[in-house]
């Protein structure tokens, strides 16, 4: 169990502007654990890429909807939660992208799931049918981040 100090959370309505906020929210936290500038990066891009596909997908731009976004703390590693009340999503429905031929026909959106998977150590969909859904991603702190954090 996650000791309430460990964890933060974050409700914000469905909207592309709030974008911002949250990555500076998530970055805060992840600058404070001890993170590198590349790894926090890497975690602003797949939560911007998670809440992104909430407000396009789940709830098809309806902005009245709020995002939910948890971050638990553990000396390890930050777990993040970026949950629904959207429409299900399969995300075994997805085929993994063919880089070349995306690239080549120069296609605008389709990476979102593959860059989360890309840049976090683990990530799980769950649908929870009349709920909505929740995307869980995880990232490890490496030895040289401990290391520093311990200073």
């Amino acid at each position: 169990m996650v000791k309430e100090e460990n964890l933060f959370q974050l409700k914000i309505p469905s909207q592309t502007d709030n974008l911002e906020i949250i990555r500076e929210f998530v970055a805060k936290i992840a600058s404070r654990m001890g993170f590198n500038e590349d790894d926090i990066s890497k975690i602003e891009l797949a939560v911007d890429e998670a809440c992104t596909n909430v407000i396009k997908h789940a709830y098809r731009k309806n902005q009245k909807k709020a995002i939910d976004i948890s971050l638990f703390l553990q000396p390890q590693k930050l777990t993040i939660v970026v949950a629904d009340q959207g429409k299900g999503f399969d995300p075994r429905k997805l085929k993994t992208p063919e880089m070349s031929e995306y690239l080549a026909k120069m296609q605008v959106g389709g990476l979102g799931v593959y860059l989360m998977r890309t840049l976090m150590d683990e990530v799980e969909f769950k649908s929870r049918p009349g709920k909505g859904n929740e995307v869980r991603m995880v990232k490890y702190l490496t030895s040289n981040e401990k290391n520093k954090q311990a200073k």
